[in-house]
């Protein structure tokens, strides 16, 4: 089947204001599906329509929606309507914070939770229902290389990356034999404006070698059907090194994140 026959006509790009979230919306436009948008923010969003009404023709809807609300999920539902959607794409999913667990507010790592792990469920068994009683249609969950691994400031995000990774490949698994798609696609270092406004609340530049947004959701859409993950910058014949592995090898691997995690919030 061709890209727009698979996977639209409607495609939910949940995170779509900035950064991976735009170059998704972007990409599926000139694919030819058309959009429903969901961020917080209207303005940027209802820039980003003009831009792909514009360029591509394609017919785009908005709703500003908190997805680290508890009903996120439903005002998702509401906003498609009865709209026949083939792609959910869960890119919200930065950590903000950069914090120890007991230096924030427990409402900043509910609201997190929720985001990742709630809403990322509930919107994938809705969508993924209907995708599978029509036999295609695809799920795509952007992840972090922090699902791998615990590491001092990332308690709750790594927690919540984790719940990812393993319900996106226990989806793959389920949801294969009826025609759907499942990919988990772990990103490293992007050049998005969440991260670089964590490094400049941390007085931190850029560092080299990051990938750009552009790239990242281009790899993505292009490994659709090479599920359940695939890792960004790494060939997946490719091991990283960071599996399951003992007690101790975990416990090793723990303390090397925290010695990085440690330069770059300068502790």
């Amino acid at each position: 089947m061709e890209f727009a026959e698979k996977y639209g006509p409607w495609a939910v790009v949940a995170g779509a204001s900035e950064g991976t979230g735009r170059a998704y919306a972007r990409q599926l436009a000139e694919q030819g599906l058309s959009l429903v948008l969901i961020a917080r923010r209207v303005e940027p969003l209802d820039l980003l329509v003009q831009e792909l009404r514009a360029t591509y023709g394609v017919e785009c809807v908005t709703a500003s929606i908190d997805l680290g609300q508890y009903d996120a999920c439903e005002r998702v539902v509401a906003a498609v309507g009865d709209r026949d959607v083939g792609l959910y794409v869960s890119n919200a999913g930065a950590d903000p914070n950069g914090s120890r667990f007991l230096d924030k507010d427990v409402e900043a790592w509910r609201s997190l939770v929720t985001r990742n792990v709630l809403t990322t469920m509930l919107c994938s068994h809705h969508f993924a229902g209907q995708f599978r009683a029509r036999g295609h249609g695809g799920l795509l969950l952007v992840n972090s290389f922090a699902c791998y691994g615990g590491g001092r400031f990332m308690a709750c995000y790594t927690a919540s990356k984790a719940f990812d990774l393993n319900f996106g490949e226990s989806l793959w698994s389920e949801l294969r034999p009826h025609g759907v798609d499942v990919l988990c696609l772990v990103m490293g270092m992007t050049d998005t404006p969440a991260f670089n406004a964590l490094l400049t609340d941390k007085g931190l530049p850029l560092p080299a070698g990051v990938a750009s947004p552009e790239d990242v959701a281009a790899f993505g859409l292009a490994n659709l059907t090479n599920g359940p993950v695939q890792n960004w910058g790494v060939p997946e014949a490719i091991p990283l090194g960071s599996g399951i592995g003992s007690a101790a090898e975990r416990r090793d691997r723990i303390i090397m994140i925290d010695g990085g995690t440690s330069n770059v919030f300068g502790e």
